[in-house]
């Protein structure tokens, strides 16, 4: 899940509590559909775009999709989401890039989709460099 920091940063995120907040604002029809198939428990990375290009942390679903409220028109949906946690070591887009092994991902080849799916295996080898001191 993609957020510009200087609109909605992971700090927020943490600041919003176990009840979490509405991932909403999503006018995209393809990222929409990604928030439709999102199960409570899902885990989500926290990508900081524009401003530093970079996975910051993880949080979680813990509301499946509704009906977004900013959305007049009641086409799109929205999901809650509460932060989990923060990376000790942010993974720049730069060093996604540049590992082969997650170098196929949407972020790299569809880079303005805002919800984006993730293989399993990816989200081992991001997590994994995200614990990372």
């Amino acid at each position: 899940m993609k957020s510009e920091p200087d609109v909605w940063s992971l700090e927020q995120q943490k600041k919003a509590g176990p009840n979490g907040i509405a991932w909403d604002g999503v006018r995209n029809f393809q990222a929409a559909n990604n928030l439709k198939k999102m199960k409570v428990g899902d885990l989500c990375f926290f990508y900081h775009s524009n401003i530093g290009k970079e996975i910051v942390g993880v949080v979680k679903v813990i509301k499946k999709a509704f009906i977004d409220k900013t959305d007049k028109n009641k086409r799109f949906v929205a999901v809650q989401v509460r932060f989990e946690e923060e990376f000790l070591t942010p993974i720049s887009l730069e060093k996604i890039k540049k590992t082969r092994t997650i170098s196929h991902l949407p972020l790299i080849k569809q880079s303005r989709l805002s919800v984006m799916p993730i293989d399993y295996k990816s989200w081992k080898i991001i997590y994994k460099m995200g614990k990372m001191s």
